[in-house]
């Protein structure tokens, strides 16, 4: 009994009990930022004089401030400020406060009572003059605060007074920026205190300092009573005439704000009647504001002259007289009061002489007459064009030019009559003038008719050296009307000229020939039989058609042709047939005509068939519902979705060919439908039904596809513009479809499944607000999932990521209201020539390039040109900046030169030259980042890849014969 007692208490006391083991909470780390306006008090504290306080301020303004911490870096600025009795410290403190207004974030209300309480007991100038920028920078960053303005325009009215300019000139900033745009009510103007301030009168306030003793003051004035006009404030009419004034002001910074001043209340008040000085004759105000102003181009100084010539193109309103007498030194008589006859005879008897007959015409009327008080426009102002484009600087002419391109296109009478100044300054000795008068020219021609002697003279410059210069008179005479038929001969002849001196200028001489012949088919008319060689009872040689002199002879005949139906009786038996060798190879060129009896001959009877004969609207609609078409395929099976997605991929493509003006939709879309199909078909095969270790080995069409996936989203998202985000969203699902897919077939680490988990986190982060339109997708799944695969291994994410995928259906897609796809040509080389390029090996030889690119963003940094040599070489030029041209919006010109070497070759083969488009993942995720707004945060997070970097081509081909020679000994 007692053993099984002992027995009994050692069972009780040797009982164990196991506790379920609990996870102890993981610690959380707070990190913790130090004050920054307790290191400021401490390093303030440190200084032992203002020169160390102010090296102090110094480094800390370049560091950056939160915003939880601005507030009591504030305070610490504050409390050192009323100690301090330096003035450059104060000075910098001053400006520290409006710096640190501006924080995203904070709220700078807190400051306003505190610098003008600052103001009142400061001493010195130029510490006033900071103060006061400081509260215009918090003005400006509280706009929808009355109480703060009206106290900061108080505080501007208080210190306009200063002896300082720089304090006035701040004062008057305050009173532009923040001035009452609408008058106050009645029963705020009755109270006293601050309102009384801001019941003043700002128009009047300002214009008092118009004649302040200070230049820089009567500027800073005219200038804010500008800023009243750009804030929507009416100026009043009073002001014209301080305006008129100052425009005879000492200082040019005064004369050009009031040349602006002048502008503007001429465009306030057109029409306004006001008396001309010394007489009794009224006009209109726009149009003694243009006299005044054209007085202003035969200003001292040339900036002036410049804002005076500019301003003059935008005044449209004024009457054609003012306008004509800008190009005519000498008053013209319209332009002068005349006196009636009843005035002249009572002067004549008031007098008391009559004409006694004795003198021959001592009654006629005497041109001596006092310009003050009989001119309708002030003398100076006189042929103000004539003097801007004979002026000594260069600015100035191009302003000239530019002021008469503007007032010509809005009067075709005044563009005839300035139409020998602007070709005459086709001789400027400044390319950029000389080229800025062709464009205006240009921009005007549907006004004009050139004459021989000015035709002659616009000819002249196609001998220019510049290449730039002769394009842009190609372009000219393009969309100029010419009045007889020897003007069309004297252009032919001196543009085979060109093309015989230049021949690298031959397609924009061909494409300038097509137009002109295509503009005056009854002035070549009489031309063609000279012009082709043709003779009524005798046969002529047949010209060599590889001649590019006779190639333009044709491109202008047939173009006159098309207006023109008698012209194809004169065409010999070898003229129809270059016609249907040009139409087939420079169709760009030569337009279809109907020739009667030729058609089955020559193949030219689909002229109406052409790709242009469908409308854009339906071919917009077949797109939309080829799109929706292709929504369906959830509904079938694998090999019927797959049939389907190939018939609409070919008719996207065949839609691109048809209509260029949705080449670039179609194209965007028929990649995408590719990329689906690449992806269906990896996902569709039979290997996935085996293990995945055999699935590695054997599955290389997956893999390849995953890759092809990879490029064309890049290609989607570089080669297009006009993209929306949520295209660029879309894109980026099919990117990480095609990861998750190279994850599943190649990366079984961890280092693999955590880089595509992060991808996945960057997606979301980047394309949240994108989120609800990608319901049921892939990558809503995934975040979803997203908790549950940062924990698991390796291989359970990839079996995760295969079933996810495999479910995924396809991703509708949005087209956006406009999209092009960026495309380059290469005019030369052409490829054409069996001539090899020769060079000495180990030399380098210089290769003209010459392309044109449509719808490319940024080309100075990511086009680049590519050449291939036959050992499989390959050299990547970037080419300069400067070697870029923009003729017209969304196109650029590439004029540049590659230079290539090799070592010798025993024969010339042929290098390939094409063009690149570079591009970088980073800078796209930037750009989504910051409209998504956390980029501003200094913390934001870390990209989630590194950057992919690579390039596109974009043009076709060029093939090049070279020949490196061996270097003779």
């Amino acid at each position: 009994m007692a053993a099984h007692l002992k027995k009994r208490v050692y069972e009780e006391f040797s009982k164990v009990v196991q506790i379920p083991h609990e996870e102890a909470p993981a610690k959380k780390l707070r990190l913790s930022k130090p004050s920054k306006s307790a290191a400021l008090h401490i390093d303030l504290c440190k200084a032992s004089n203002s020169t160390d306080a102010l090296l102090y301020l110094l480094q800390f303004a370049r560091k950056p401030v939160e915003a939880e911490s601005v507030e009591g870096v504030v305070r610490i600025l504050l409390e050192h400020y009323y100690k301090e009795t330096d003035n450059s410290v104060r000075l910098k403190i001053a400006s520290l406060l409006g710096l640190l207004s501006k924080t995203r974030g904070f709220s700078p209300d807190c400051i306003v009572g505190d610098a003008i309480n600052a103001l009142g007991n400061e001493k010195s100038h130029q510490v006033l003059a900071q103060l006061l920028d400081t509260l215009l920078l918090i003005g400006t960053q509280l706009p929808e605060s009355p109480t703060v303005r009206l106290r900061l325009i108080e505080v501007a009215y208080k210190h306009l007074s200063d002896a300082y300019f720089g304090v006035r000139n701040k004062c008057l900033q305050l009173l532009g920026c923040l001035g009452m745009v609408d008058a106050p009510p009645a029963k705020e103007s009755e109270g006293p205190g601050s309102s009384l301030g801001a019941a003043k009168d700002v128009q009047s306030v300002i214009s008092d300092y118009f004649g302040d003793q200070d230049p820089r003051v009567r500027t800073a004035a005219l200038k804010a009573m500008l800023q009243l006009h750009e804030r929507g404030m009416k100026i009043h009419q009073i002001i014209y005439e301080q305006a008129c004034r100052l425009l005879s002001d000492d200082y040019e910074q005064v004369r050009s704000a009031a040349v602006q001043m002048v502008w503007v209340l001429s465009q306030l008040y057109p029409e306004s009647i006001v008396p001309i000085p010394s007489s009794n004759e009224e006009i209109r105000l726009v149009d003694d504001a243009f006299g005044k102003i054209s007085h202003m181009v035969s200003d001292g100084s040339w900036m002036v002259r410049v804002q005076a010539a500019k301003t003059l193109g935008s005044m449209l309103q004024v009457s054609p007289h003012f306008l004509e007498q800008t190009l005519d030194k000498k008053l013209m008589s319209d332009l002068r009061r005349k006196r009636t006859a009843h005035e002249r005879a009572k002067e004549l008897f008031a007098s008391g002489e009559f004409s006694s007959g004795r003198k021959w015409a001592d009654d006629a009327p005497k041109e001596k007459l006092d310009s003050n008080t009989v001119n309708l426009i002030a003398s100076g102002a006189c042929g103000a064009f004539v003097h801007g484009l004979e002026d000594e600087m260069f600015e100035v002419r191009i302003a000239a030019v530019e002021a008469l391109c503007q007032l010509a296109r809005s009067s075709a009478s005044f563009a005839e009559k300035c139409l020998d100044f602007l070709v005459d300054m086709f001789n400027d000795e400044i390319e950029e003038v000389r080229l800025q008068s062709i464009h205006v020219l240009r921009e005007i021609s549907t006004h004009i008719t050139l004459r021989e002697d000015q035709l002659d003279t616009v000819l002249a410059v196609l001998e220019d050296k510049s290449r730039d210069i002769r394009e842009a008179l190609h372009e000219l005479l393009c969309y100029t009307n010419v009045s007889t038929k020897e003007c069309i001969q004297l252009a032919l002849l001196e543009l085979l000229k060109n093309l015989n001196k230049y021949p690298t200028d031959r397609n924009s001489v061909w494409k300038c020939l097509k137009f002109l012949g295509s503009r005056h088919p009854t002035l070549v008319l009489p031309l063609a039989p000279e012009l082709l060689s043709t003779h009524p009872y005798f046969d002529t040689p047949e010209p060599d058609m590889d001649d590019p002199a006779y190639i333009a002879v044709l491109v202008l005949v047939f173009n006159a042709a098309t207006s023109c139906p008698t012209m194809p009786a004169l065409f010999s038996d070898h003229t129809f047939r270059h016609y249907a060798y040009l139409r087939d190879s420079l169709s760009h060129l030569v337009p279809p005509l109907r020739l009667p009896g030729r058609k089955q001959v020559y193949g030219l009877d689909s002229l109406d068939s052409g790709p242009g004969s469908g409308s854009v609207e339906s071919a917009q609609v077949f797109l939309q519902q080829s799109l929706n078409r292709v929504s369906t395929i959830q509904n079938l099976e694998a090999a019927g979705a797959q049939d389907l997605l190939n018939f609409t991929i070919r008719d996207l493509q065949r839609l691109g060919e048809l209509q260029t003006e949705l080449a670039g939709a179609a194209d965007f879309c028929a990649t995408y439908l590719r990329c689906q199909l690449l992806l269906m078909k990896a996902l569709q095969e039979k290997l996935w039904n085996m293990a995945v270790p055999l699935c590695l080995q054997q599955n290389v069409t997956a893999t390849a596809a995953a890759q092809q996936i990879l490029e064309e989203t890049y290609k989607l998202e570089f080669l297009y513009s006009g993209l929306e985000s949520r295209q660029v969203a879309t894109i980026h699902h099919v990117r990480l479809q095609a990861k998750a897919l190279q994850l599943i077939l190649t990366a079984r680490t961890r280092q693999g499944s955590e880089k595509f988990l992060q991808d996945v986190e960057s997606f979301h982060r980047l394309f949240v607000t994108e989120l609800p339109h990608l319901q049921d997708s892939f990558v809503e799944k995934l975040v979803e999932l997203l908790p549950r695969l940062s924990s698991c291994k390796p291989a359970e994410v990839v079996k995760i990521l295969q079933t996810t995928l495999r479910q995924s259906g396809l991703l509708q897609l949005r087209l956006p209201e406009q999209i092009h796809r960026a495309t380059a040509a290469i005019i030369e080389p052409t490829g054409e020539s069996d001539n090899p390029l020769r060079f000495t090996s180990g030399l380098v030889v210089a290769l003209d390039i010459d392309a044109t690119l449509e719808h490319v963003q940024n080309p100075q940094s990511s086009v680049k040109v590519q050449v291939l040599y036959p050992d499989g070489q390959s050299h990547v030029i970037h080419p300069k900046p400067g070697d870029f041209r923009k003729p017209g919006p969304d196109r650029h010109r590439l004029i540049t030169q590659v230079y290539l070497s090799h070592t010798a070759w025993t024969e010339p083969s042929q290098i390939e030259v094409r063009l690149l488009l570079a591009y970088s993942s980073s800078s796209s995720s930037s750009s989504s980042s910051s409209k998504s707004g956390w980029s501003d945060s200094v913390d934001g997070p870390a990209p989630s890849e590194a950057a992919v970097e690579g390039t596109i081509p974009f043009s076709k081909a060029v093939k090049v014969y070279i020949m490196p020679k061996p270097a003779r000994r």
